[in-house]
């Protein structure tokens, strides 16, 4: 099954698409201040600099080559140099810690490392300074300490590019083409051995089930880490249908990049929408009278939305006014052109999807794994359900185990965990199928439903089985609640570490006299404890009696990547956070 037969490896976008569009903004990034653009044909040339370049540092088939950076365009020239080498990518996160870095630098035996700045070429300084076998570090940006990248460029020069072809010939599709390592909640972190035919068939198995939709006049802005093959493989499908691509300059930018770019597409983690959408109800708060009356009839028709239903002549009247009045300043927020926002890596509150639908905003949720390259299902625009992760990619096969484990077999699961058969072993089973370790359902026969992760149910003392991401999914759509951990492992009943969302706890405390003084204090106030339960209680009324959390304390600060209480996509590690805080979570039950 093949959406184009003349595209086995990754880096045949080039020519069979990238080329064939032919734009001049095929990538995009802002420097100061104003957005430099490569045109296609700027693109191969670049890409195959970088090749040459490589090929005279010695580089060869499977050498290790690590890119620690943000999103840009020097990202992809590297990539996509190191590609046609059938040398292997190993991309990390720039958040990681030193000894992360030293651990994956040794595992993978890498070879060369390329860095975005000067802050993170500190990090791997330190932690190549007792490592043999790293032969040179380049950066992006031009620093004293360190070779720029563009002296592959350079040393390119006058050479010709034919001396590639023998190098890009040899690269088979079952060739390893990336090494990922995911960070996991627990343990070091292994690296995921993803092939050229992985993720080929993973660009396949989206375009041919018309999963994103796109044209080659559309653009697409890129803010989520490449370093992870979510965002990466979406960079491909969008070279695949000619989209130009955008970089933000950074996630603090994002709002007025999207204003500057009207992109019709982007990729999303659910964390993000609910902050928009925060932000969005805390503006509605600071509306008088009418305007404000208005606001919130608008939103609460939104929440009540569900776009693959006949809501009635009524309900549409009075959306097609919400939309008039209301929500078209939310569109117009996000650039006024969107035809797609991507949601993934996390489950996605009903009542978001619901909300941006109604206004016009869709949003397609999905479901993937690093070692899937990454998707396994997403929504379809015109066939989907609200709080399912859409229809199975028609590339792959997915079943439920007995224990209600979701497994995948098909091309796009990963070749194994690098040097570790064992764990490979424990994750492919004989008969071929990948074990997620996410538990879930088939609703109505066809369309996917996470419900939770096998290792992170936990039971109570009365036997029960408790799923604590649906819970904590439910607690954090009160605008008061920013993040919420659930938990009361072999305890009667579950309670919560809840990081209220400040900026809403601190209007809520003006409305009601209350004086705000700083978050450490703040949660000790007995009336803002008073209405945080409250809000709780009133969450809880439809979840089963025995999942009903009875119980929470409220922190000070969020869990954060650097404290170590987030994995680097954002998921919560469990086991950290439950030592961090002991003595709160057994005073609740004290």
């Amino acid at each position: 099954m093949k959406s184009n037969p003349n595209i086995t490896r990754v880096f045949d976008l080039l020519p069979n698409c990238v080329l064939a569009v032919n734009k001049d903004d095929t990538f995009a990034s802002k420097v100061k201040g104003e957005w430099k653009k490569y045109s296609a044909t700027e693109v191969i040339e670049i890409v195959n600099q970088v090749s040459i370049g490589l090929i005279k540092l010695g580089v060869k088939k499977d050498d290790k080559i690590a890119l620690i950076s943000n999103n840009r365009p020097e990202w992809n020239f590297i990539e996509l140099g190191v590609q046609q080498l059938g040398a292997v990518l190993v991309p990390m996160y720039p958040t990681i810690t030193i000894e992360d870095y030293r651990y994956i630098f040794t595992d993978a035996e890498v070879k060369l490392v390329f860095v975005s700045d000067k802050a993170l070429l500190a990090k791997v300084l330190e932690a190549t300074s007792v490592l043999t076998g790293i032969e040179g570090i380049y950066t992006f940006d031009k620093t004293k300490e360190a070779k720029h990248w563009t002296e592959l460029l350079d040393s390119s020069k006058g050479e010709d590019f034919a001396q590639i072809e023998p190098f890009k010939a040899a690269v088979q599709p079952d060739d390893l083409l990336t090494l990922i390592y995911t960070s996991g909640t627990t343990g070091k972190p292994k690296g995921v051995m993803l092939t050229h035919d992985n993720i080929v068939s993973n660009i396949d198995g989206l375009v041919i089930g018309k999963h994103l939709e796109l044209c080659s006049d559309d653009k697409a802005l890129s803010f989520l880490p490449l370093c992870h093959i979510y965002e990466r493989t979406d960079v491909y499908v969008y070279m695949y249908y000619g989209v130009s691509v955008y970089y933000a300059e950074s996630m603090e930018t994002i709002a007025d990049n999207l204003k500057d770019v009207k992109p019709q597409v982007f990729a999303t983690v659910p964390r993000l929408l609910e902050k928009v959408y925060d932000k969005i109800v805390a503006k509605g708060y600071e509306l008088s009278g009418i305007k404000k009356q208005l606001f919130f009839w608008a939103l609460n028709l939104g929440l009540k939305y569900d776009p693959m239903k006949d809501m009635g002549w009524w309900y549409d009247t009075q959306l097609k006014i919400a939309r008039k009045l209301i929500f078209s300043k939310w569109k117009e927020a996000l650039g006024g052109n969107i035809k797609i926002i991507a949601s993934g890596s996390a489950a996605l509150q009903a009542r978001l999807s619901r909300v941006f639908w109604a206004a016009e905003i869709p949003i397609a949720e999905g479901y993937g794994l690093t070692e899937t390259s990454p998707v396994v299902s997403s929504s379809i625009l015109s066939d989907f359900r609200v709080g399912c992760v859409g229809t199975v990619l028609p590339n792959l096969q997915v079943k439920i185990a007995e224990d209600g484990e979701i497994c995948v077999k098909g091309p796009s699961v990963m070749k194994g965990y690098y040097k570790k058969p064992e764990a490979t072993a424990e994750a492919i089973d004989a008969d071929g199928w990948f074990h997620t370790g996410d538990i879930g359902e088939f609703f109505e026969g066809r369309y996917l439903k996470i419900t939770d992760r096998k290792k992170e149910i936990f039971k109570t003392s009365g036997g029960k089985y408790v799923a604590p991401q649906v819970i904590e999914n439910k607690l954090k759509e009160a605008v008061l609640i920013e993040q919420a951990i659930v938990v009361g492992e072999g305890q009667k009943f579950p309670s919560a570490l809840i990081v209220p969302e400040f900026n809403a706890l601190k209007e809520w405390c003006s409305r009601n006299e209350i004086s705000y003084t700083n978050p450490e204090q703040i949660i000790k106030n007995q009336k803002v404890k008073d209405k945080l339960d409250e809000v709780v209680k009133d969450l809880m009324k439809n979840i089963a009696q025995y999942e009903q959390v009875k119980k929470v304390e409220l922190l000070p600060k969020l869990f954060t990547i650097e404290s170590g209480e987030l994995t680097p996509t954002l998921k919560l590690k469990r086991k950290i956070i439950h030592n961090n805080y002991k003595n709160l979570i057994e005073g609740m039950y004290n």
